[in-house]
């Protein structure tokens, strides 16, 4: 095995063990089901931004400093999380602007026309798209986590 590729596997095995204990502390933390969802999607979603941006580069190749725009993407997520303490409410503000800093990612990367000619403009669209969802999609789980608490 390169050492090339041992330095690969140990940032993996970074990335998935710091994921794996925020999802067991997390789990200790909150018993509603919705919002362990959420945090899964979130991390999942985090996860699999900085697994795709060390593996490959998503803005042409790895050594393409246009990538580090995505690392805010998931330090705008952690920050947000730290500030709103966790709780459901502040959550759903900061996957929120999540969502926006990965839009803002986006539209930057399509206006300055990064990445090209490796990637094309419509698949760097498409995938910044797809990390929106995620980010959306875990705020409305957090949502729907408030919504049954204040029922119960």
């Amino acid at each position: 095995m390169a050492l090339e590729e041992m330095g690969n596997a140990a940032e993996v095995l970074v990335l998935l063990t710091v994921a794996l204990t925020l999802v067991y502390l997390t789990v200790r933390m909150r018993r509603s089901v919705k919002y362990r969802c959420a945090v899964g999607l979130a991390l999942a979603g985090a996860f699999i931004l900085v697994w795709m941006n060390l593996a490959v580069g998503i803005i042409g190749e790895p050594e393409n400093l246009a990538n580090l725009m995505y690392v805010g993407v998931p330090a705008v997520g952690i920050i947000g999380a730290v500030i709103a303490r966790f709780r459901p409410e502040g959550m759903v503000r900061a996957l929120f602007a999540t969502a926006l800093a990965q839009a803002f990612v986006g539209v930057i990367t399509a206006l300055a026309g990064l990445g090209a000619p490796v990637t094309p403009l419509r698949s760097l669209l498409i995938l910044n798209g797809i990390f929106i969802v995620l980010w959306v999609g875990s705020a409305w789980l957090f949502q729907k986590s408030t919504r049954n608490r204040s029922e119960a």
